[in-house]
């Protein structure tokens, strides 16, 4: 579908709503915006489908119970009886909301608990909360990095930290997906500039489930003298023995010198956070604007991620049943015929190609009680449309069976596998 036909015609006469508008109106793209109507009014508008309950791996949209996969959910704990205490109980001292920043009036005691309880499960120095994850990598990336020094960023990272590194006033470079020649290459390229260097990766990329080769960034970070800061978002709770994440994973807590994730994933919350020595924690809080001018985490979610960093402590079960799901859904969508893009976590991304067999492929699986979504350009390389399915530690065998069902009735309907 084209905007180019609808966008001439509107800037030449009236927008939508009647009022003229000038050749030069900065408003033009958006009334010449008209994709997503017409999916809409075709059927095959794949975004925003409004959930009016949820259970384990199943949602109810529009009345009808479907399996939905593509959730971050992964331990499975939004339901847990144990987080809705947990939210409940401090109400009656703290109320709905903080209504200020943690800078001036919105630090409560529960921000504080939070803090010391995730610096001692990542055996770090200290800790910071924030109301968002995507607000926490802006202010941490923003708040360290100065004009002379040099941010290298994989190009599968997420778009927070590309908007982080934008917000400062660093040099952003670029390098290949999980390819650590290319970033050698840059980094040996700005040897002996004036400024710092710091490599920033996600641990487990959220389209693709790769594993961030981490010991050879950490090799790189050490012969070039940068430091190394992995979003973690995707890996907390999941990775590790302990479920500390893609550092654990591979031995490295001790290399890595900032971890910085999300309550909206395994904590099944909402906010974000960061961990690391003392001085730098201390530094971004007093010099990260995306945090000091906004409002604080509310009491309420802080208590859930509380709850939930306490059973990721005791409960390894969680953790394990998610590893099996990871594991049936990854055999069983390869053994299907289909690509999986090499993924090696929850994340099972099933390679489709062209945008509209994706979003017919999606179609089909909606119709088959399948709630997922595809991810196109520009999330995805043009012509790599994906359908991007993850699980929970909530899913049964039972269901990642019906998934699979549908996912091989819809692949041969299309001639997409077979």
């Amino acid at each position: 579908m084209s905007d180019h036909t609808n966008l001439n015609h509107t800037m030449k006469g009236l927008a939508p709503e009647g009022i003229p508008v000038r050749t030069d109106d900065i408003f033009g793209k958006a009334f010449g915006f008209t994709r997503a109507d017409e999916a809409i009014e075709a059927g095959i508008y794949p975004y925003f489908k409004p959930i009016s309950e949820q259970h384990g791996g199943t949602v109810k949209v529009d009345g009808r119970k479907m399996i939905i996969t593509g959730s971050n959910d992964y331990l499975g704990l939004t339901q847990d009886p144990r987080l809705e205490k947990a939210a409940t109980a401090v109400f009656d001292r703290y109320g709905t909301s903080c209504t200020g920043s943690r800078y001036l009036t919105g630090t409560l005691e529960l921000h504080e608990e939070l803090e010391r309880r995730l610096a001692g499960f990542f055996r770090d120095e200290a800790a910071l909360t924030f109301s968002t994850g995507f607000l926490g990598m802006l202010a941490v990336l923003s708040a360290l990095t100065g004009r002379q020094d040099i941010l290298y960023l994989d190009r599968e990272n997420h778009a927070s930290l590309y908007d982080g590194a934008r917000l400062s006033f660093g040099t952003l470079r670029k390098y290949r997906h999980n390819d650590l020649d290319d970033l050698e290459r840059l980094l040996a390229r700005d040897a002996g500039k004036a400024g710092g260097r710091m490599i920033v990766t996600d641990g487990v990329f959220s389209m693709s489930g790769h594993i961030a080769d981490l010991p050879e960034i950490v090799e790189l970070a050490r012969r070039y003298g940068a430091r190394v800061v992995v979003d973690d978002a995707h890996a907390t709770g999941v990775l590790g023995e302990s479920g500390r994440g893609t550092p654990e994973h591979f031995g490295l807590e001790d290399e890595v010198d900032l971890v910085i994730g999300t309550f909206s994933k395994s904590f099944a919350s909402v906010g974000g956070f960061v961990t690391g020595p003392r001085s730098v924690i201390n530094y971004v809080k007093h010099h990260g604007r995306p945090f000091i001018f906004t409002a604080a985490l509310p009491a309420m979610q802080v208590a859930v991620a509380l709850q939930a960093l306490e059973i990721m402590e005791t409960e390894p079960e969680h953790r394990e049943r998610l590893a099996r799901n990871a594991e049936q859904l990854r055999e069983g969508i390869s053994a299907l015929g289909f690509d999986t893009l090499g993924s090696q976590t929850q994340i099972v991304p099933v390679l489709i190609g062209p945008d509209e067999l994706t979003v017919m492929f999606w179609k089909g699986l909606w119709e088959a009680g399948i709630f997922t979504t595809p991810a196109l350009p520009p999330g995805v390389p043009a012509g790599q449309s994906i359908i991007r399915t993850s699980v929970n530690a909530n899913h049964t065998p039972e269901q990642i069976g019906r998934l699979l069902e549908a996912f091989a009735a819809v692949g041969n309907g299309l001639g997409v596998i077979g």
